[in-house]
């Protein structure tokens, strides 16, 4: 796929299966997010791979959290299902690292940054993905799951896999809505 196509087309896929990227596909989405806009080179990312087992064990993390937060009975029961949507879920972290010349916002940028690079590298092997953020993302039972500190934060679950249904087409802006020229 040419990266022009892929990035004037990309479109999230939410609806996907077995089997999810593995070996040297996987290693070209790592690798990508380890490419993402770095201030300082202070790598503010961390990233947990989970799949089989490890999707269980997410599910688990959600249905503690949901429980804790007193959220109804439903959404308790759906909890443990949501990692199961995909055959893998990287959960993506930004990792603040103190510095005078990188702000808290840039490291998070730089993390939001590793996760489209790792879906734009899923997309162009043929993958399907889908970035999710919701609720759990901001959960401090969560977030203590992942031991992570006060400055960290959890920027995104992307779920990858084989995509079942073909995708939307991209809808059609206008740029002019968002771009303004100083000239």
């Amino acid at each position: 796929m040419q990266a022009l196509d892929l990035l004037l087309n990309r479109r999230s896929q939410p609806r996907l299966t077995g089997p999810a990227p593995q070996g040297e596909e996987l290693e070209n989405i790592m690798q990508a997010a380890l490419r993402a806009p770095d201030h300082a080179c202070l790598t503010p990312w961390k990233f947990i791979v989970c799949q089989g087992r490890g999707l269980v064990k997410l599910g688990e993390i959600f249905e503690e959290a949901a429980v804790n937060a007193d959220m109804d009975e439903k959404q308790i029961e759906r909890a443990p299902q949501l990692p199961l949507r995909a055959p893998m879920v990287i959960v993506a972290i930004a990792n603040y690292k103190e510095h005078p010349k990188v702000p808290w916002v840039e490291q998070v940028a730089s993390a939001s940054c590793a996760v489209q690079a790792m879906q734009m590298a899923a997309l162009a092997q043929g993958y399907g993905g889908v970035w999710r953020t919701g609720s759990y993302s901001q959960n401090e039972d969560v977030k203590c799951a992942f031991y992570l500190q006060e400055k960290d934060e959890i920027v995104g679950f992307l779920y990858l896999g084989t995509p079942t249904v073909e995708p939307m087409p991209a809808p059609t802006r206008n740029s002019s809505d968002y771009f303004e020229f100083w000239s």
